[in-house]
C-alpha cells in the first residue's frame, strides 16, 4: 500500500528475453516484500520504413499478447502470489515504460532486450528508463534470482 492507502504498482518490461524473464522474477519480489501488484508490459511498434512489407494478416498486437502471457506463466506460473495485470502497449518500448512508469512505484526492466548487443551493459531501453523514469528502477544485470520469499 501507498501512503495514499492505494496498491502500489511494479511495472515491469517484458519482451520474452531471457534478461525480461529475470527482470519479472524480481519484479514478483519487490511486489511481493512491498505489497504492491505487478503490471507487466510489452510494447510492439512496426517501424514506419517497413509498415508496408508486413503481411496483412499479421497481427503484432495479439502476438505481442501472447507473448506476453506465455513469459508471465512461464517464468511464475499460474499462481504467481501477486496479482499480475498483462498489459501490451503499441509505441516503442522506452517510451511505453515511461509512460507507465509515472504512476509506479517501481519500474523493473533488464539490463537489455531482444536486439540487444552482446557485451553492453544497458541496452538503450534500460538506459533510458534508468536516466527518465518517474520512479525508482532496477536494471536486472546477469542471471542473479531474487531471493525467496515464502507463499
Amino acid at each position: 500500500m501507498t501512503d495514499d492507502g492505494m496498491t502500489g504498482r511494479v511495472v515491469v518490461g517484458v519482451d520474452g528475453s531471457e534478461p525480461s524473464k529475470g527482470a519479472l522474477r524480481w519484479a514478483r519480489f519487490v511486489a511481493r516484500s512491498a505489497g504492491f501488484e505487478v503490471d507487466a508490459v510489452a510494447a510492439w511498434e512496426i517501424p514506419w520504413a517497413a509498415a508496408e512489407g508486413w503481411p496483412s494478416d499479421w497481427d503484432p498486437e495479439r502476438e505481442t499478447s501472447g507473448m506476453l502471457h506465455a513469459t508471465v506463466t512461464g517464468v511464475l506460473g499460474s499462481e504467481p502470489g501477486v496479482s499480475v495485470q498483462e498489459l501490451v502497449r503499441r509505441g516503442g518500448a522506452a517510451r511505453v515504460l515511461l509512460d507507465e512508469s509515472r504512476d509506479a512505484q517501481f519500474l523493473v526492466v533488464g539490463s537489455r532486450g531482444h536486439g540487444g548487443f552482446s557485451g553492453l551493459l544497458l541496452g538503450s531501453v534500460s538506459a533510458a528508463c534508468a536516466e527518465h523514469a518517474h520512479c525508482p528502477v532496477l536494471v536486472i544485470h546477469g542471471d542473479t534470482p531474487p531471493p525467496p520469499v515464502s507463499p
